[in-house]
């Protein structure tokens, strides 16, 4: 035993383990949580208690600062990062019962006062030891770390790692438990001054290797034996001679179980090599394990024969599988199997073993190897955990430790050998500990309170170590006697010793000393009264396991290993045969001094308990066998446990915590006391409530005398906590809002004048780079914007339509007032032909009421007179065009007619008389335009009715109106319908006369001097002839000012109808986006009308 350094927190865990992962859905009281509060303070009224929270599914129950823990036998959510929230930074009577509280009070005491303390936990083997110590280790790694440092991870994974590697080969099935702790481990883990862990050391107590080679029916071998089996691969099993079949080797199949439900041996054998490579095993070292493991498996069956006085293998071969796996030679192993070699006086001589001497040879090397192998994998994790001080030894002089002790149970077989003597005998010393702690601690808080003591009757069960560990008169002394002792020494010779020096002791007896008792068998068996019950061992093989014997050879044998990893496990094989040297310890010795050192380092720390119940044999979740519980209730020591914190007082605690827990019961002491001490507020509540007469006051705590006071001050504080709950949610709800508020006041302050800010900075950015437009001759056109900030996003197409309108302005500020309407047809023309039709009539002065004038029309006076009667009879406003035209009608006859458009209607004239030859037909009639690409006078106005208008118009001085009859078309269908009319531009139209769709081919002929319209080759289509005599010489496409301008935004009407896109004024070339009227008539001076071609036009005045 290593001493400690410092301060220590130390976790003991006496006995096997617990199978379950439990979690409670509610805190709902089920039974008292606290027994100390019983009303009945008896056996039976304990485990009554015990039974009705097992039954509600509380498997934690207090004795004052000691917890009682059942096994549920089932999973239940009750470890999860919720609970360790819970718990974490709580005193213990805060929540309900729970394992975290007992690992968070052992925390907070050796973290924030230094204190060197243990947590005991004890309890029969399958009561659930070693999984609660498994829980407090992770309970310790949630709550350190808050940093997340890297070292403090890395050791806190290892640490939790380690337990894959130890249980793997170090716990074994057992008839009581499934995954029972088969040695003894002490854990240090090292924590620095904030209470994080860095570092720690293992070590390991009295293996039971026994297990290695002989199994009771229904138990199992080590758990690694079947990890190897079930879970390496084909190739692995091939590499180490085994094969995938339990029953093929005798170590391992006598106890006839091979398989276990709760057990799954592939899994665990992947979990155990991940944890290998975490704990930094090498390659190397991992292949040597599992080839010792391998060994073992073989040497197992191994037999011998006899003939005459040499005995001999019969199986060579497993010899040959033996000898590769371990690195040594066939003929070493044989040798060492079969014969021994012996130094008497410096004289060296080789002897012949009998069939038994080599059977007890084997089976001697079988344990000796696992236990080596044992011994070297708890070291190597000693390496991988060790505090790494690395130039910091300062920072980590004064650190404080958390000690966990996971040893077996107390147990009672069929069959109990030496093993389960030192395992009870282990718990016996454990047991003393706890009553002598627990007894201790109630005397000192008395005597420092003040307060009388008085004894307190309970079972001391020193006698009973004092049988087995008293100097000369004990059991193992009187082993050791035996062992000394020179020639045939057997154990029913040193039974006979036990009698003769144990004759009267009260707690031992045999069929000699008791011949009236029939259980015991003659000169074979004794029995032990234990504190937990009484126990009959049987003394076959108690001094071989004492002196546990090993031939030299066999060390030898191993030394010579050419794998270093074996070799250096058995370094006393590099001695030489004739070298004398000292008797070891016996085993039982050994054990023995191990667990006085332990104790004694326990006894000098600040105790926490946690003992364990197995509640049935049956590993049941429903049983709750009464008798089982009772009998284990008893020697566990529970009831005088409780008398002794029931001695006189069943609740005691500190004057500031209890008037912080009741101030709200008194109107003097709420809501804070300001009228002296906190001894003076407890008092002055005391008094208040009428319990003057039940309560005792020390020096720093207050001690209640009966449960029904304390339930009386729980109740008043219960009744009051509804109230005041939801008076601090109010307050607290308020204080949220109030802050709430505030915050978002501030931050939309904060928000506006950055916003103001950025509005600015953009702004004049934006003054920048526009500063010198007005000199541009696009006037800024080509500007590239700034990116705006995210708070002006929105408003950027606004500012460019600001900037277009005023470049607009200035476009238009050198174009008269009277010739705008003129211009605004033209730009909605050009928004559908420009880039389609080479020419459209831009150049040309558009006049629309061509009929009126004389130049076009010699009967003009005619003409206006028609027009007359016609507005009186159909009431339309205006002409906004007129022409003569040439149509064909539905018979393919060709006649010259006049066209006349007025803001409501088209009429179709004669040519002559200019009266209507048909009904008007409304422009909301009028579903699209179709004109062709070149400088033909082809226009075709689809009706909805099927019939449409193919035309040709016509002029006397061969002007081009096709623009301009289709730009009054598109304004007006706008104007009535608030849609788009579709254009069409084409070398082939189509349209419908009669209801038959016909297609129309322009052809350019040089005969004839005037456009026509005849039949096409094909039936139902059309051709119209255009003259080329009629074509104009156009002038060369200008180039635009502003090719690379960026695309305008979306359409919106300008304040006075006309302006939007990218700029109102357009003018209109051979090209889309320019255009270059000159003095044609209609503008004033050189003016230069920029656009892309792609803005919309939308005219809302009067006359054109």
């Amino acid at each position: 035993m290593t001493s400690l350094p410092s301060s220590h927190l130390t976790v003991v865990v006496v006995g096997g383990e617990l199978s379950f992962l439990a979690t409670m859905a509610s805190y709902e009281e089920v039974g008292i949580g606290d027994a100390v509060l019983l009303d009945e303070i008896s056996v039976g009224a304990f485990v009554d208690n015990l039974r009705v929270r097992f039954n509600g599914g509380k498997i934690y129950t207090y004795i004052g600062e000691v917890c009682v823990s059942v096994n549920p036998y089932r999973t239940i959510n009750l470890y999860g990062k919720e609970y360790v929230n819970q718990y974490k930074g709580r005193e213990i009577f805060e929540r309900p019962p729970h394992i975290f509280a007992i690992a968070d009070a052992s925390y907070k005491a050796m973290k924030r006062r230094g204190k060197d303390t243990c947590i005991v936990i004890s309890g029969e083997s399958g009561s659930g030891k070693t999984e609660a110590s498994k829980i407090i280790m992770r309970y310790i790694a949630a709550v350190t770390n808050v940093a997340g440092q890297e070292e403090v991870e890395r050791v806190k994974n290892v640490l939790l790692q380690s337990n894959s590697i130890l249980e793997a080969f170090g716990n074994a099935k057992t008839n009581r438990n499934d995954n029972s702790s088969r040695f003894g481990k002490y854990m240090d883990i090292n924590f620095d001054f904030k209470g994080d862990p860095v570092g720690g050391h293992v070590q390991n107590y009295l293996l039971e290797k026994s297990r290695v080679v002989l199994q009771q029916q229904g138990e199992r071998n080590f758990h690694s034996f079947y990890q190897v089996l079930f879970g390496a691969t084909d190739s692995e099993l091939s590499r180490l001679k085994l094969k995938r079949d339990v029953n093929s080797y005798h170590f391992i199949c006598q106890g006839g179980t091979p398989r276990v439900d709760s057990i799954t041996d592939k899994a665990d054998y992947k979990t155990c090599q991940q944890a290998f490579k975490t704990l930094g095993f090498t390659p190397d070292e991992i292949d040597a394990v599992w080839r010792i493991v391998g060994a073992i498996l073989h040497l197992g069956n191994i037999e011998f024969s006899s003939s005459g006085d040499e005995t001999q293998i019969q199986n060579p071969k497993v010899v040959k599988h033996i000898a590769e796996l371990l690195r040594v030679s066939p003929e070493e192993v044989s040798k060492a199997l079969c014969h021994r070699v012996i130094a008497a006086r410096g004289e060296v001589m080789e002897k012949q073993h009998t069939e038994s001497e080599a059977s007890f040879g084997r089976n001697a090397f079988a344990k000796a190897i696992y236990e080596r192998l044992f011994s070297f994998i708890v070291e190597r994790v000693n390496k991988a955990i060790e505090v790494r001080y690395e130039g910091t030894a300062a920072r980590y002089k004064y650190n404080t430790v958390i000690g966990v002790l996971d040893i077996y149970g107390f147990e009672i077989f069929e069959r109990n050998s030496f093993e389960q003597f030192c395992i009870n005998y282990c718990n016996e010393k454990l047991q003393q500990l706890f009553i002598e702690l627990v007894l201790k601690q109630e005397q000192e808080e008395y005597k420092k309170e003040g307060i009388a003591w008085q004894n307190i009757e309970y079972f001391n069960n020193q006698i009973i170590c004092d049988l087995v560990e008293q100097p000369h008169r004990g059991i193992i002394a009187i082993m050791d006697e035996a062992c000394l002792n020179v020639g045939k020494v057997t154990d029913e010779m040193l039974l006979e010793a036990m009698e003769n020096k144990l004759k009267g002791h009260k707690h031992f007896t045999t069929r000699k000393l008791s011949p009236m008792d029939k259980e015991l068998k003659h000169v074979e068996e004794f029995r032990i009264k234990h504190y937990a019950g009484d126990v009959v061992y049987c003394i076959k093989g108690y001094l071989e396991k004492n002196k546990d014997t090993l031939f030299q050879d066999f060390k030898r044998l191993m030394y010579s290993s050419s794998d270093s990893v074996i070799s250096n496990m058995w370094p006393e094989g590099a001695q030489d045969i004739t070298m004398t040297t000292k008797r070891p310890l016996t085993a039982g010795m050994l054990f023995k001094n191990s667990m006085v050192a332990l104790v004694k380092n326990l006894a000098c720390k600040e105790p926490y308990y946690i003992r364990c119940i197995k509640p049935n044999d049956q590993k049941s979740p429903v049983i709750f066998d009464q008798e089982r519980v009772t009998h284990q209730v008893n020697y566990l020591g529970l009831v005088e446990n409780l008398r002794v914190r029931r001695a006189g007082f069943a609740y005691r605690q500190s004057y500031d915590r209890f008037l912080r827990r009741y101030k709200m019961i008194s109107q003097y002491t709420w809501p804070n006391f300001h009228g002296g001490t906190d001894r003076e507020g407890t008092k002055i509540l005391v008094e208040e409530q009428g319990f003057t007469n039940d309560v005792k006051y020390g020096n720093t705590k207050i001690f209640i005398r009966s449960p029904q006071t304390l339930f009386a001050l729980e109740q008043g504080r219960a009744k009051l906590i509804p109230g005041i709950v939801i008076f601090l949610q109010k307050m607290w709800r308020g204080a949220i809002c109030r802050l709430h508020y505030r915050r978002l006041c501030a931050a939309i302050t904060i928000l506006r004048h950055y916003r103001l800010y950025k509005m600015r900075s953009y702004m004049l950015e934006l003054n920048r780079v526009f500063r010198n437009v007005k000199q541009m001759q696009d006037y800024g056109k080509h500007v590239r914007w700034p990116a705006p900030p995210l708070v002006l996003r929105s408003m950027v197409s606004d500012f460019q339509n600001i900037h277009n309108r005023w470049r607009a302005q200035m476009i238009l500020s050198n174009v008269p007032k009277t010739e705008w309407p003129q211009l605004r047809i033209k730009v909605i023309a050009g928004d559908a032909l420009v880039g389609k039709r080479v020419d459209w009539g831009v150049r040309e002065n558009w006049e629309g009421n061509y009929l009126a004038s004389t130049k076009e029309n010699p009967e003009a006076a005619t003409f206006q007179t028609a027009v007359r009667n016609m507005r009186n009879k159909d009431g339309f406003r205006e002409v906004l065009f007129s022409s003569l035209v040439r149509k064909i009608n539905k018979k393919d006859k060709m006649a010259e007619r006049a066209l006349l458009l007025t803001d409501k209607q088209i009429y179709k004239l004669h040519s002559k008389t200019f009266k209507p030859l048909r009904s008007p037909i409304p422009i909301l009639e009028v579903s699209g335009v179709s004109v062709s690409p070149g400088q033909d006078q082809l226009v075709i106005i689809h009706l909805r009715g099927g019939n449409d208008l193919v035309i040709s118009l016509a002029s006397q001085v061969n002007a081009n109106r096709v623009g301009e009859l289709t730009g009054l078309l598109l304004r007006q269908y706008q104007l009535l319908n608030r849609s788009e009319l579709r254009v069409v531009v084409g070398p082939t139209l189509q349209c419908m006369l009669g209801n038959k769709s016909r297609n129309v081919t322009i052809e350019e002929s040089n005969v004839g001097s005037f456009p026509a319209f005849r039949r096409g080759d094909k039936r139902g289509d059309l051709v119209y002839t255009w003259p080329t005599s009629l074509n104009k010489e156009l002038p060369p496409p200008t180039k635009t000012h502003a090719r690379h301008a960026p695309p305008p935004p979306t359409r919106s009407s300008g304040a006075n109808g006309y302006g939007s896109g990218n700029g109102i004024g357009h003018g209109y070339g051979n090209n889309p986006g320019s255009g270059n009227i000159k003095n044609n008539g209609y503008t004033g001076g050189n003016s230069f009308i920029h656009g892309n071609g792609s803005s919309h036009v939308y005219a809302n005045t009067g006359r054109y």
